[in-house]
């Protein structure tokens, strides 16, 4: 299995190299160069898997020869042996569809399932290589809205060879988020409080990633969803919630409903389905941040500019561009985009990597591109799409921790069971993806619940670990919106 990049310049990489890398030199995401197939048998061999056997045979399909099975399997029960059911990611009802609750990581967010995992292969691949007389380490740099940098902190702490520096948008991540990654006090674990939002934190990772001098003396790797790693682990999600819903209904074809950000978490849907798993429709539901909504409905990927990033009830959704998008719009581009003359694969690839940067350089600079109705339809083919204002937000969590019997929502979860609610058809088996633990977002899910005439007690819905979180102390650096104060501070933390 080797890895091209989105951008067309980057091709051959090995499992080991994009891994580490994160971003490809040419400034795209990795994907594989081709999609593997699932044995024929798959839906009865697999169906009685555990989450961590399950992992292991998705997981294997797509590492090539840098990993062999029993390295991956233990690296994979390693990873969700810290989750509080062997379940890992149990689905439950809720009304009429299911939830899937990714929430039982040590971070009670669903990023844990795949950070969990690539924290042990970084550690694995910078060990082996050191092992061998290659002197590795790695300086890894994420930016997050909120709960992919408590999980990668938690993934990566006390690892040896690796710092990793997190940067949030200050003041735009809930008071647990931000305690979850500032009171972690490991001298590995720097965090950064950006004085900006979470499209600037990502823009200024990325500049530090087109800094070829900087990024080779400093080893910088990725853990945000640009790292194919992190949607490689989420796939498993999609198979498992499958495998579930079959036992209760067994020719169900499930409907995927995504609360989307930055699209890795439905993207790894997409992959999913392209296996071979046999899904209804993928849904993406956006909170007023709603870009991907709008493509969808449009044809036109446009920021919005005049209004920013607008703050929500659920924040870690406040993105004004999905990084993540840039890999289904190869796909959409190659397929769809490409000259129905060229019938050469290669060229078709390469042709589908120049498009993505034409694309990509609109929208830096005029803040927007538009694909063909051709492609448009396609991509309607596969997804769907609804939008939940903040008051609708609230609205269900209320309305779900009103009735009998009683589930509670965070918000990012509630954007999700509107949508699911509000684009539903009446035979479909939905399964709605449900993204944090409610703890995490208290002053919502209290105004929701307080406002309109019920009475939380917040404390009986804290999870153990977060107790008294907030009381802790702390270290975080605050920074200007500026990538060179940014590398300044990595220049000054890192010891080669």
């Amino acid at each position: 299995m080797k890895y091209r990049s989105t951008r067309g310049q980057v091709s051959g990489q090995s499992f080991e190299d994009v891994v580490l890398e994160g971003l490809a030199a040419d400034g795209g995401l990795y994907i594989p160069e081709q999609i593997p197939q699932l044995p024929a048998d798959w839906q009865t061999k697999w169906a009685q898997l555990s989450f961590v056997e399950l992992a292991t045979e998705l997981i294997y399909l797509f590492v090539g020869s840098d990993l062999t099975r029993d390295q991956l399997s233990q690296l994979v029960s390693k990873s969700y042996s810290t989750f509080d059911t062997p379940q890992v990611a149990p689905l439950v009802p809720l009304s009429d569809m299911h939830v899937l609750e990714l929430f039982h990581g040590p971070t009670f967010a669903f990023k844990d399932v795949a950070l969990q995992f690539l924290g042990n292969l970084f550690e694995f691949f910078l060990q082996r290589r050191n092992s061998r007389g290659e002197a590795s380490r790695l300086t890894v740099v994420g930016a997050t809205s909120g709960d992919t940098g408590s999980a990668a902190i938690y993934g990566l702490r006390g690892k040896d060879k690796v710092d990793v520096f997190i940067l949030h948008p200050k003041d735009r991540v809930s008071a647990i988020q931000e305690a979850q990654m500032t009171t972690v006090l490991d001298e590995n674990v720097h965090n950064v409080a950006v004085q900006g939002t979470f499209d600037d934190c990502q823009d200024i990772v990325k500049h530090l990633f087109g800094q070829k001098e900087f990024r080779q003396k400093y080893s910088l790797g990725a853990v945000n969803s640009i790292n194919w790693a992190r949607i490689l682990a989420q796939i498993t999600y999609y198979f498992s919630s499958f495998f579930a819903l079959r036992r209760q209904y067994p020719e169900a074809i499930p409907r995927f409903v995504v609360p989307s950000g930055n699209f890795g978490d439905i993207l790894a849907g997409f992959y999913a389905q392209s296996l071979g798993l046999p899904v209804e429709r993928l849904v993406v539901a956006t909170n007023s941040n709603d870009i991907l909504d709008r493509f969808l409905k449009s044809g036109t990927y446009e920021k919005n500019a005049e209004e920013g990033v607008l703050a929500t009830p659920s924040p870690a959704m406040d993105i004004l561009v999905s990084s993540n998008f840039e890999r289904f719009l190869w796909y959409l581009a190659r397929d769809h985009e490409v000259s129905e003359d060229i019938t050469d694969a290669a060229e078709r690839e390469q042709k589908a990597g120049e498009i993505i940067t034409q694309w990509m350089d609109k929208l830096k600079t005029q803040g927007s591109f538009s694909v063909s109705p051709k492609a448009l339809h396609a991509a309607r083919k596969i997804f769907g799409s609804g939008r939940c204002s903040d008051s609708q937000t609230l609205d269900t969590i209320a309305k779900y921790y009103a009735q009998e019997p009683s589930y509670l929502l965070d918000p990012h979860t509630a954007v999700g069971v509107y949508v699911a609610e509000n684009t539903r058809d009446s035979d479909a088996h939905i399964i709605c993806l449900s993204t944090a633990h409610p703890a995490k977002f208290s002053d919502a899910v209290l105004k929701a619940v307080n406002d309109n005439g019920h009475q939380l007690d917040f404390g009986s819905i804290l999870p153990p670990p977060l107790v008294g979180i907030l009381e802790k102390p702390r270290r975080c650096f605050d920074c200007e919106n500026s990538p060179d104060k940014v590398a300044a501070h990595i220049i000054n933390k890192v010891k080669l």
